[in-house]
């Protein structure tokens, strides 16, 4: 299975994706792409099997993958503070990867019903549903 993690910023939800899924998958293939270089070096540190930086590493990313994972902010141009661009946003909307979700309300970008969980609770619902998938 190839997971693909996208994260922007500091990396800090895809670095505490990359650790879960790692412990409790220790099988899964894991590439992690950061929209910028910090987020991409957290995600490695975690312990992904590859990393890249940026916009292309993205739509090439989401045309290999069978599940994408990261903040639900990834399939909205412009989120994250500007750092998904309309490119990245579209790559993985359009992906035929399974797409998994974290509702995380920043940015302007507010989930209705969706209760006020910590992260990390979110990264232990995500993991639990990358496991049924695999």
């Amino acid at each position: 299975m190839n997971i693909l993690i996208i994260d922007a910023q500091g990396g800090g939800i895809g670095k505490q994706l990359v650790a879960a899924i790692k412990q409790s998958m220790p099988g899964a293939v894991i590439t992690a792409v950061g929209t910028n270089s910090a987020a991409t070096s957290a995600m490695l540190k975690a312990g992904a099997d590859h990393a890249a930086t940026g916009e292309n590493a993205v739509i090439v990313g989401c045309r290999k993958a069978d599940i994408i994972v990261g903040p639900i902010g990834i399939v909205i141009a412009d989120s994250l503070l500007g750092e998904v661009t309309p490119a990245m946003a579209l790559a993985v909307g359009q992906s035929t990867a399974k797409r998994i979700l974290i509702p995380v309300n920043l940015c302007n970008n507010i989930v209705i019903g969706v209760p006020e969980l910590g992260v990390g609770r979110l990264i232990q619902n995500a993991v639990e549903e990358i496991k049924k998938s695999g």
